[in-house]
């Protein structure tokens, strides 16, 4: 039996300057420590389940904690710095750009130039940056910018702008939260309309999308016709970090697209034998052969041509659990 080879869509970058940076600052990724990252042992961690390629991104906190100037400024560091990952492996890494939200026009600059020069796969956008949802009309220069460029937006979630519950770390529950409200936000503004161009991905398989799509589908439609907000949601697409669990997987593939649903790791924030434990499960939850081909490789093809036309077309032997 055998599996198409991975395309990891949620794998993170930590240049080592942006490391240090944040740990200056004593600023944690939503409660976990800012993981050490290097490019050999991101290669291992795809080698050991069966990824072919990885596109990367700056996790959450991205640049949000600068200045203007020093973020903007960060942004075009941190662009390059991926850039030149992808150019030495093309074959390995694409990436998502790290833009300045709520620096809007910032934002504008650095998408134009990580999209048409340095050929990003795409851009990562927080869920909500200071507060600030996506969906917020106060967005939508960037959201313009990236229709004209057919971009795919990666959302991953931050801090919620509230108080934590004490002893409960941000990833652990108010991740999920935050992608929902974003979610939410992103269907019931009209982005989805105004901005059709635009795929939007997000992580850890839509948050609570689709275990609450039912509950969630009024408020996602102007008129509030449960049917017009189902079809919102399922506009987007959802990787499977950290969710391909015997309980979450089936919820996802209920509801999502089937050809929305993309593979994720989560590594380094996600411990390299968590993201195996994770990619276990997948391998062993039973799917068809066309399913399990869309998943790990096929839908995310289709999402990042770049890549597939530089990726092998063979297969590996299924990993044995």
């Amino acid at each position: 039996m055998t599996a198409a080879r991975r395309i990891d869509t949620h794998q993170h970058i930590v240049p080592p300057a942006y490391a240090q940076w944040l740990t200056s600052l004593g600023i944690t990724a939503g409660g976990r420590s800012i993981p050490d990252w290097h490019e050999d042992a991101a290669l291992e961690l795809m080698a050991d389940n069966d990824i072919a390629a990885a596109v990367v991104s700056v996790s959450t906190p991205a640049v949000e904690p600068a200045g203007q100037e020093e973020g903007r400024d960060m942004a075009r560091t941190l662009n390059a710095f991926c850039a030149d990952l992808r150019d030495r492996m093309p074959d390995r890494f694409g990436f998502f750009a790290t833009l300045t939200l709520p620096d809007v026009e910032g934002a504008v600059r650095e998408a134009c130039h990580a999209l048409d020069e340095l050929g990003a796969d795409g851009v990562t956008l927080l869920a909500n940056s200071k507060g600030i949802y996506l969906g917020d009309p106060s967005f939508d220069p960037l959201m313009e910018q990236l229709n004209r460029r057919s971009a795919v937006v990666f959302v991953h979630p931050s801090a919620l702008p509230a108080e934590p519950v004490p002893g409960l770390p941000a990833y652990a529950a108010d991740f999920l939260l935050d992608t929902t409200r974003a979610a939410v936000n992103l269907a019931r503004s009209g982005c989805l309309e105004r901005y059709p161009n635009v795929k939007v991905l997000l992580s850890h398989a839509g948050g609570f999308v689709p275990y609450a799509a039912e509950r969630l589908a009024q408020h996602c439609a102007p008129d509030g016709t449960p049917e017009d907000g189902l079809e919102r949601l399922r506009r987007f697409y959802y990787d499977t970090a950290l969710s391909s669990s015997p309980y979450a997987l089936p919820s996802l593939l209920a509801f999502a697209n089937p050809t929305h649903i993309t593979f994720g790791s989560d590594w380094p924030y996600a411990p390299s034998t968590k993201s195996a434990r994770f990619a276990g499960m997948l391998d062993d939850f039973h799917l068809t052969e066309s399913q399990r081909h869309a998943i790990n490789r096929g839908n995310a093809e289709q999402l990042f041509p770049r890549l597939a036309s530089v990726l092998p077309s063979g297969t590996s032997p299924q990993p044995q659990h």
